[in-house]
């Protein structure tokens, strides 16, 4: 399992879980307030055009969608585009790949203040005893958090 600790600006830490990557994912896209394509997706210019049914490289799509039409001309009509608004800014693309796990761990970060994420029961048990995070008085909120979510889940016994 993955869990995830998260310390929002204005009240206590609180701890939740996936049960894997995918899980992770869509549960940071059904809780976020844009959209999942704006938080991360993969098109071309020719696919944006046609979602807007325009054809590419045709002077009527030139004249409506200058952006989109220079992208396919400079890139590749055909070239994958990431899209990903809390790395890159609120609608831009990009031919540099970008993943979709750094993207939405981008949109986690941009709702707390500070959150860390443990990739395994292991990590986050350990996490208990050895992660800095977790020394001061608004980590310890922290450490509570996860304990209380491994005891739910039962990967822990009673408190720790």
């Amino acid at each position: 399992m993955i869990y995830i600790v998260e310390f929002p600006e204005k009240s206590k830490a609180h701890a939740w879980f996936a049960f894997d990557r995918q899980d992770l994912l869509r549960k940071i896209y059904i809780s976020d307030v844009r959209k999942e394509w704006e938080i991360f997706d993969v098109v071309t210019a020719r696919e944006l055009l046609e979602l807007l049914g325009k054809t590419a490289d045709t002077a009527e799509a030139r004249e409506e969608f200058p952006a989109i039409c220079s992208l396919g001309e400079q890139h590749g009509w055909d070239t994958p585009l990431y899209r990903a608004d809390y790395l890159l800014g609120e609608g831009l693309f990009d031919v540099k790949p970008i993943s979709e796990v750094d993207a939405c761990v981008a949109a986690l970060a941009q709702r707390s203040l500070a959150y860390k994420i443990f990739w395994s029961d292991t990590q986050a048990t350990a996490a208990l005893e050895h992660d800095p995070v977790f020394d001061n008085e608004v980590g310890s909120w922290g450490r509570e958090a996860l304990n209380a979510q491994l005891v739910a889940l039962e990967i822990l016994e009673g408190d720790q």
